[in-house]
């Protein structure tokens, strides 16, 4: 069963349809694989081991039956802890809504659960996903899984969705992404990580960080896997994977993404440039003016969106806060409406610049983060000769396309020289999902990067 605990999500569904294994056998050795694990790793807040049980034998009989509810029957999946559960306890890893919950599922829950997906719990975060390195005052920090030995950051905010899938706690888990909360960890763990197009996905019923950024998506291990959560989720069919991406034109982005990258990082997104034009693309060099600015809008938008939300806990329950979290939150208070209309300014800006650059190109190929998962207690890192904070690091290139809306995939492509994670970040027009995952499904065809184990 150890097997089949790192299996596809899309293969165990296409099992499970020729009854073997049995649901019931599948989520057993799932929560096996979390009992023996994850007290170090942290990848869960709550495990749902009776609904869990339950839900898998009602699986197997309708299988027994020929009565499957839709493509992911009885396959078990992990839920970042600020979707919305009926019966079932949803804290945005916090202590504020510590005690909450919900009567209903959160919109995309509810389809997976539609297409016979058995939740096995509610995943680790960084506390209302205000944070990127995925760590957690309240409940402790998410373990990487890819060293056993020196605790890195799995990567933030969605840290127990990367940790789960990446270690065989469960299929695929479901994340969100706000400045980077998908992509990163996925990066960081050696997963996919879809960030559809803004708005594609229904966030109702989903915690917010920050209303006109949030995005939510699928961790998976392949691009099929994205892919078939994807259609799910977006109520349409699954996107065609050809494996053919011959034609195909990419513009691969190097002034201020490749050039700030650490060195392992830049190769190996290098190397996958050179793949994809092996694979029948067209690859050249790109560039998106003025890109070095984002940062700056991207804050100036989200401190006052995150503060809006959580204005009524801040001024009654303050000392509930992780002390770096409230501290963020308070920043909030700072921006004025001149900072925040600028910020969207520029953000309209950015997208026509991105768009007119999607005209010419069918994707955009940049690193995911420039760096590879640092120890905990690194709060600093060194890009271009220069220390910078990890946490603007970690973002670097993913709010980019958190601002502009566009759909964007990380997808494993290699190790740094300890044996970490890379991720290169594939960018599509809007609403073009299917070409997005068509490159990097190809792309996963002729590579083993996303076959390796922690």
């Amino acid at each position: 069963m150890s097997e089949l605990a790192f299996t596809s999500a899309t293969e165990l569904a296409a099992r499970i349809a020729a009854r073997t294994p049995s649901p019931r056998d599948l989520v057993d050795a799932y929560l096996d694989r979390i009992d023996a694990h994850d007290a170090k790793l942290k990848g869960f807040l709550t495990v749902c081991r009776e609904q869990a049980v339950a839900e898998a034998g009602m699986a197997e009989k309708e299988a027994r039956a020929g009565r499957l509810r839709g493509p992911l029957h009885g396959v078990p999946i992990g839920l970042k802890d600020l979707f919305a559960t009926a019966g079932v306890r949803t804290t945005a890893g916090s202590r504020i809504l510590g005690e909450w919950v919900p009567d209903r599922d959160a919109a995309v829950v509810a389809r997976l659960k539609a297409a016979g997906a058995i939740v096995l719990g509610k995943l680790h975060m960084h506390e209302f996903a205000y944070g990127p390195e995925g760590r957690n005052a309240h409940h402790g920090d998410p373990w990487n899984p890819w060293d056993p030995r020196v605790h890195r950051i799995a990567g933030g905010s969605s840290s127990g969705s990367a940790v789960a899938v990446a270690a065989g706690l469960c299929a695929a888990a479901l994340g969100s992404d706000t400045g980077g909360s998908i992509r990163l960890p996925s990066a960081l763990c050696n997963l996919v990580g879809l960030k559809p197009t803004f708005g594609r996905l229904s966030t109702d019923g989903v915690v917010p960080l920050a209303w006109s950024l949030d995005h939510v998506g699928p961790m998976t291990r392949t691009a099929a896997d994205a892919a078939l959560l994807f259609g799910v989720m977006a109520g349409t069919p699954a996107p065609v994977l050809s494996g053919d991406i011959r034609g195909l034109r990419i513009g691969l982005l190097r002034p201020f993404f490749l050039e700030r990258a650490t060195p392992s990082v830049a190769r190996a997104v290098e190397s996958a440039a050179s793949q994809f034009e092996a694979l029948g693309a067209q690859v050249d060099e790109a560039a998106i003016e003025g890109v070095e600015h984002a940062a700056a809008a991207f804050l100036a938008i989200v401190w006052p969106e995150a503060l809006a939300y959580h204005q009524r806990w801040m001024r009654s329950r303050p000392q509930d806060y992780d002390p770096t979290v409230r501290d963020r939150l308070r920043l909030g208070a700072f921006v004025s409406a001149v900072d925040h209309l600028n910020g969207q300014r520029f953000r309209q800006l950015l997208r026509a610049r991105t768009e007119a650059l999607l005209a010419r190109y069918d994707l955009l190929l940049a690193p995911a983060t420039p760096i590879t998962a640092s120890p905990l207690d690194q709060d600093e890192v060194v890009l271009a000769g220069e220390r910078r904070d990890r946490r603007g690091a970690l973002i670097l290139y993913t709010q980019v396309f958190n601002l502009t809306g566009h759909p964007a995939v990380s997808v494993p492509c290699g190790f740094d020289p300890d044996g970490m994670p890379i991720g290169m970040q594939l960018v599509g027009r809007a609403d073009d999902e299917g070409t997005v995952l068509r490159a990097a499904d190809a792309y996963q065809r002729a590579t083993d990067w996303h076959l390796r184990r922690p």
